[in-house]
């Protein structure tokens, strides 16, 4: 790891500033994906500001839903009785993301920030556009079992490895930051994380220096049908090779209002747009899953080793959304690869 200076932050315009004039200083929260970064140096910041003791750790009720805190833990968020009894969707994935340790540690706002988990991106002696632009995505032409099969560029084609993301990518989230001048902006979810075009160092739309203060959950009643699969090689630890959130509301067994986003098929959290629209309107009923899941695919354009990943996806739409249906519970199962191809 590099030399680095370090500072607490105790005002929020101090610690923006401090990153604002320093292109290489960076916000710290929980550190669980930064300082990973930096010990296998695909990060070089040369000052890291501790936001942690800015007063941005409220889960709180508003009038048109619920408001997260940036700096609050995941563990705080996802067992919030607020988030568990409204949005359980969100309580979901984040107990199905990493360890109960990291969960203690991982904020909110670092969470959105984490960058993928491609192992050409982490190894510094390989090619890799998002760590170096103009030096090669090896994933393309390599080992490239895990990544994505949708929205995919010549320049990168990792994924994004966020649970939490894909809860609120389907909840309609609207992230608030704060920049210099105190000037303050409000980003819809769907526009906050970037496909990677010709640009894939990029990962989201923030400025360098914006700070997130909170997360805005809008009011629904999609409570009562929520559903949050992740498929894995192994039952715990392990990122996503796909995942679904799903949520319903519905008037008997017809669908009012649907919202689908996938995890692990895109270098941003997928909003399942195709397969909403297929089924609002319709019948609950798994041919009409289905026939949404293989619509919502149909364009998907997996790379040499991930094709099963376009059959894993579209059956794991299905069991996500019957889930819901049934009300159920977060559901993890472990993929075997021999029987997906």
């Amino acid at each position: 790891m590099r030399p680095f200076k370090y500072s607490n932050a105790s005002e929020t315009a101090a610690a923006i500033n401090a990153v604002v004039v320093n292109p290489t200083a960076r916000f710290l929260g929980g550190g669980t994906n930064l300082v990973d970064l930096m010990k296998e140096d695909v990060m070089r910041p040369s000052e890291l500001v501790n936001v942690t003791r800015l007063k941005f750790s409220a889960v709180e009720k508003k009038e048109n839903g619920l408001s997260i805190g940036g700096t609050a833990t995941n563990a705080v968020t996802a067992n919030h009785e607020l988030v568990r009894e409204n949005y359980p969707l969100l309580s979901m994935a984040i107990l199905a993301g990493a360890s109960a340790q990291i969960r203690n540690m991982a904020t909110n706002a670092g969470n959105l920030n984490q960058r993928t988990r491609c192992t050409y991106f982490y190894d510094v002696n390989m090619p890799c556009n998002k760590r170096e632009p103009g030096s090669g995505c090896g994933a393309l032409h390599g080992v490239n079992k895990n990544h994505a099969i949708l929205g995919w560029s010549e320049k990168c084609v990792a994924t994004y490895p966020s649970d939490m993301a894909v809860a609120l990518a389907a909840l309609n989230a609207v992230v608030h930051v704060e920049g210099s001048d105190s000037t303050k902006r409000s980003i819809p979810f769907s526009d906050f994380h970037r496909l990677p075009g010709d640009h894939p160092e990029i990962d989201n739309t923030l400025k360098h220096g914006e700070f997130i203060t909170s997360i805005d959950l809008p009011a629904n009643r999609l409570a009562e049908k929520s559903y949050y699969l992740k498929i894995r090689e192994r039952s715990s630890y392990a990122f996503a090779l796909v995942s679904v959130a799903a949520a319903l509301e519905t008037s008997g067994n017809r669908i009012k209002d649907v919202r689908i986003a996938l995890g692990g098929v895109a270098h941003k959290p997928w909003r399942a747009r195709i397969a909403e629209q297929w089924l609002t309107g319709k019948e609950a009923t798994e041919a009409n899953f289905k026939a949404a899941a293989l619509a919502e695919l149909k364009n998907a354009k997996p790379l040499e080793q991930n094709k099963y990943k376009v059959g894993m996806a579209a059956k794991a739409i299905v069991r996500a959304l019957e889930g819901a249906m049934q009300g159920g519970n977060y559901g993890a199962m472990e993929a075997d690869l021999t029987t997906t191809n």
